[in-house]
């Protein structure tokens, strides 16, 4: 069977040498050497301070937790997301409100978020949805204008640069997966970025039960560390993810120059400097083509994803969201990873050609 995602792995004799360090200092979590040179680089790569956890979830959580919203607030938020995204404001005790997506782009439309603003409103949780970057600019502005909070689910952004920065600089927070089925990754976990030293502070401490570094507790924090097994794995992965974002790169053209115009693709951002080709997301005329392709690869031993399905007002709440709902019944991504051979990539191809159009 072919996933539709594998996990890249580093050199095991390598990572067998860094766990042969922890047999001998037996610090195994808490901030380890590991952790520490962890953070230290991908601050660098990003020009930016960042706070690894020990998963994405919790990320999400501890953002949301930095700014002390009144219980019962309002948080703007996109359907067209993983289920994580939503969950995290509602275990907050927040409301998320929804706004519809632009159905070329899948991510939050600015218009529809000024639309939903009411005097409960406290913040916009954005996503760029497969690593494509939002209207950073416009929702700026409108959270500028309404003296508003922004904090971005950039789950899928490892390595993506607008107009020359990394995503991770946008909004207040950016919050980060390093998810084993992401293009880096830790095994598990995640990670907080921001310009903003205070926040950055704050989220050290909400990640290690709110103590400061005189051991007081002065937050009400959480255990989200990160262990060193995690970080070891994530230090050797920083060796190989170059290599591997150019071997998706090539997958991900191979597949565009084969299906052509059968499919419909997301439209990316024409001020993306750098991509990361995380994902394959195709969209299909009607949810019933998307449904037959998804049958006949699995039959061929091709697992693909319908993801995100469903749109998440429809689980969370009544509103409607007409452009995230057409856009999750016809969407399915297609198996990709560094290492797929095009032998996989032509059959997937010609499978989807026959059903969509006999060609």
């Amino acid at each position: 069977m072919i996933n539709v995602t594998r996990s890249m792995m580093p050199d095991f004799e390598k990572y067998q040498e860094k766990i042969k360090k922890l047999w001998e200092t037996r610090w195994l979590t808490n901030n380890g050497d590991y952790l520490v040179e962890l953070e230290r680089r991908l601050s660098e790569r990003f020009d930016t301070q960042c706070v690894i956890v020990s998963n994405g979830t919790l990320a999400l959580l501890i953002a949301i937790e930095l700014f002390d919203f009144p219980k019962g607030s309002e948080i703007i938020v996109t359907p067209f997301t993983f289920a994580a995204t939503v969950e995290a404001i509602i275990w907050q005790g927040y409301k998320p409100v929804f706004a519809d997506i632009d159905p070329e782009t899948f991510n939050i439309s600015p218009e529809e978020i000024e639309k939903r603003i009411t005097e409960k409103t406290v913040a916009i949780m954005p996503v760029h949805v497969f690593g494509n970057p939002c209207n950073v600019e416009e929702i700026q502005d409108i959270a500028e204008k309404h003296n508003l909070r922004v904090i971005y689910d950039a789950a899928h952004c490892f390595d993506v640069f607008y107009e020359g920065k990394s995503v991770y600089k946008f909004g207040d927070i950016s919050v980060a997966s390093f998810h084993a089925t992401k293009v880096f990754h830790t095994i598990e976990g995640g990670a907080i970025f921001s310009d903003n030293s205070e926040l950055i502070e704050k989220a050290r401490r909400l990640r290690n039960f709110g103590f400061n570094q005189k051991v007081e507790i002065v937050d009400v924090g959480i255990n989200a560390k990160m262990n060193e097994f995690q970080a070891a794995m994530g230090l050797l992965n920083l060796e190989i993810v170059d290599e591997e974002i150019e071997k998706r790169k090539r997958v991900f053209e191979k597949y565009r120059e084969l299906l052509g115009d059968v499919v419909d693709y997301q439209k990316l951002s024409e001020r993306l400097t750098k991509y990361n080709y995380i994902y394959m997301p195709v969209l299909f005329a009607d949810e019933k083509t998307r449904d037959n392709v998804f049958e006949e690869l699995r039959a061929n031993s091709y697992n693909t994803r319908k993801y995100f399905y469903p749109s998440l007002n429809s689980i969370f709440s009544r509103q409607s969201c007409p452009n995230s709902e057409s856009v999750s019944s016809r969407i399915l991504h297609l198996p990709l990873y560094g290492d797929l051979e095009d032998e996989h990539i032509e059959n997937v191809c010609i499978i989807i050609k026959r059903i969509v159009g006999g060609k």
